[in-house]
């Protein structure tokens, strides 16, 4: 009988059932537990299942830095006001469900990659699926999708995650052949997919970015159109730990 029932679980793809039904048929008869209360507690321990494994397989896929969370996360080191945008952040995901971006400036070194990436993780959590890039990688591998001719074929593809980590965007050669595929890249992301970017420049140095004022304008104008926009000052975070030694 255990046999047969293990086969139907499997054929079901009800794993958790399967490792775990006999231990919670023991707790039930133990604890006088009715049929309801069994099959609830097994539905909850497939369903826990599913969470972790999906939360372990989006984490791997996404490629975030590691060791950059909020459980790390020193909040009382940033202003109130961006901690405020940042918990908001962190407790809420209607902007990712509705194309909304995030903006990440300031100078180097006061945490934009570590925010960046501790609202991916907690994304990941939310049923949201993200992928990082550094600005650097992204546009490389669009450049090699365009000398294929196959762009819009890959930019497409990147369509699946929900929300796209672009850090550094600042490090983006000025030149033709990359700013090109990175104005193309966020014109196919505008309201259709969410991006969250971190850069060492404000937007009136962007044009240190792009090779002329029109792009400039017009990539700006499609980042910031469904944004939120946390501006961090302060003196660089890896420099005071490295005083703190």
């Amino acid at each position: 009988m255990p046999e047969t029932i293990d086969l139907l679980l499997k054929e079901l793809k009800l794993p958790a059932f399967s490792w775990h039904y006999q231990s919670h048929q023991e707790q039930a008869i133990d604890k006088g537990y009715g049929h309801i209360r069994y099959l609830s507690g097994l539905c909850e321990q497939e369903a826990a299942d599913r969470y972790q494994k999906r939360v372990q397989k989006w984490t791997r896929e996404a490629g975030l830095p590691p060791g950059k969370s909020f459980a790390n996360l020193i909040l009382p080191e940033l202003s109130a006001s961006v901690q405020q945008q940042v918990i908001g952040l962190k407790d809420q995901t209607d902007w990712a469900h509705d194309a909304g971006n995030v903006l990440l400036l300031g100078p180097s070194g006061i945490g934009k990659s570590h925010i960046a990436a501790a609202i991916a993780g907690q994304l990941i959590e939310q049923k949201v699926r993200v992928k990082w890039f550094s600005a650097v990688a992204l546009v490389q591998s669009l450049q090699q999708a365009k000398r294929d001719l196959n762009l819009m074929t890959a930019m497409t593809r990147l369509d699946k995650y929900q929300v796209l980590v672009v850090d550094d965007i600042g490090y983006v050669k000025k030149n033709d052949a990359e700013t090109q595929v990175l104005f193309e890249f966020i014109a196919h992301r505008y309201e259709s997919g969410s991006l969250i970017i971190t850069s060492n420049q404000p937007f009136s140095q962007w044009d240190q970015i792009f090779p002329d004022t029109m792009m400039t304008v017009a990539a700006i104008d499609r980042i910031i159109h469904h944004a939120t926009i946390i501006e961090i000052e302060g003196e660089s975070y890896r420099k005071k730990q490295s005083l703190k030694k």
